[in-house]
């Protein structure tokens, strides 16, 4: 067990390493005393930039539209995902520079809600040119300075919600920049916050700490690639903005985890010949979500030869898939984790997104990388200025 919500069967478990107790320590006594603001984020005690008015006056609109990209967007595009079912509001989201995503751009009953801590990200600025109308439903949330974004806003005569200078996108997921969407999706923030609960819980901070320390073990032994191996294809943005966090976070000093993710079952019919019998440079983290299926396989036509199949319903053959992945794994001792969501809701959701902030974080101070910055990247951005200034 992880959480009441959240089922984990860790790696096989490895050599304790005190190192990794430590700094775990040190991450909640700096959160307590108020030294790691980032780590207030993901606590009740967190204070918003935005109000209950604000969140009363847009409410009642049916459609969202989210134009950001990276982490500005994709924490907000998980939780839309994975708790789709309970939302009865549409949200679009505009992630990337692509024709298609900007195609419908007038609507009256329709609320933008850019995102951008810096105020100036090329691609949220290109797409905000094409989608954006003065007077009409503009939130942006963008960093308390003077920004292309931060002046367009005043501008056009839209909300300012501040995004706080101490939360890098790929870890904001917490603040405004996925509880003001979250919100407005009807959906409750304060449930996704289980920060405290989780560090003062022994069984989870235990299996954190053993996480890491089987992870750091599969890293020394030149195992670089993660593969996600995703039964719920509700999960499927949960695990890229994961992605996002991982590699943005670690990949530094030529160290660092390629996270890839696969799509399953299909994935046993194209992948999974490798992954069983190629390289051995990867690990695994197996994922699903306990779900019922009233869809069931008519006995009655089935031919004999797979009458095996009879009154079985579509997730009792995608666990028997899982189920016998694993055991395969197993007797070829290929290294992995298993994660099964018990409840999908706020709660279960809030506590993934803290293992996987806090595991990222441990990871980036044992393997002595910053894991809040991305340097390289910041070299792309000054080139392409260059090019287009140039052109």
């Amino acid at each position: 067990m992880l959480t009441k919500n959240i089922y984990l069967n860790n790696f096989q478990k490895f050599k304790s390493n005190k190192k990794i107790k430590n700094i775990f320590r040190e991450l909640k006594e700096n959160y307590y005393s108020g030294k790691f603001k980032l780590l207030n984020s993901l606590s009740r005690n967190y204070q918003y930039s935005y109000n209950k008015k604000l969140i009363k006056k847009y409410k009642k609109y049916k459609k969202f539209r989210i134009i950001g990209i990276g982490g500005s967007i994709l924490g907000a595009e998980s939780i839309y995902c994975f708790l789709k079912r309970k939302i009865k509001k549409n949200f679009y989201f505009v992630n990337n520079l692509d024709p298609k995503l900007i195609e419908f751009k007038n609507n009256k009953d329709l609320v933008n809600i850019i995102i951008s801590k810096s105020g100036n990200t090329l691609e949220t600025v290109s797409n905000s040119n094409f989608l954006l109308k003065k007077n009409k439903n503009n939130i942006f949330i963008t960093e308390n300075k003077k920004s292309y974004l931060s002046e367009l806003a005043n501008k056009i005569k839209s909300e300012i919600i501040e995004h706080k200078n101490y939360i890098g996108g790929r870890f904001s997921v917490l603040s405004e920049v996925g509880m003001l969407p979250a919100e407005l999706m009807d959906l409750d923030e304060r449930k996704f916050k289980r920060f405290n609960h989780l560090i003062e819980n022994k069984v989870f901070v235990n299996q954190l700490i053993n996480n890491v320390e089987s992870i750091l073990n599969l890293v020394d032994k030149k195992k670089h690639v993660s593969i996600i191996l995703n039964y719920d294809a509700n999960s499927e943005n949960f695990f890229k903005w994961y992605q996002q966090l991982v590699a943005e976070s670690l990949g530094k000093k030529s160290k660092g985890i390629l996270p890839m993710i696969s799509t399953m079952p299909k994935e046993n019919h194209s992948l999974m010949q490798l992954y069983l019998d190629g390289p051995k440079n990867f690990f695994y983290t197996f994922f699903s979500v306990r779900k019922e299926s009233i869809n069931r396989i008519n006995k009655k036509t089935l031919l004999k030869s797979h009458s095996y199949l009879g009154n079985k319903n579509l997730e009792d053959i995608i666990n028997s898939q899982k189920e016998a992945t694993e055991k395969i794994f197993r007797i070829k001792k290929i290294p992995f984790r298993s994660f099964e969501v018990k409840n999908r809701n706020e709660e279960s959701l809030g506590e993934l997104f803290c293992f996987f902030i806090l595991e990222t974080i441990i990871l980036g101070k044992a393997l002595k990388v910053n894991p809040f910055d991305q340097p390289s990247v910041e070299l792309i951005k000054k080139e392409t200025k260059k090019i287009l200034t140039k052109n």
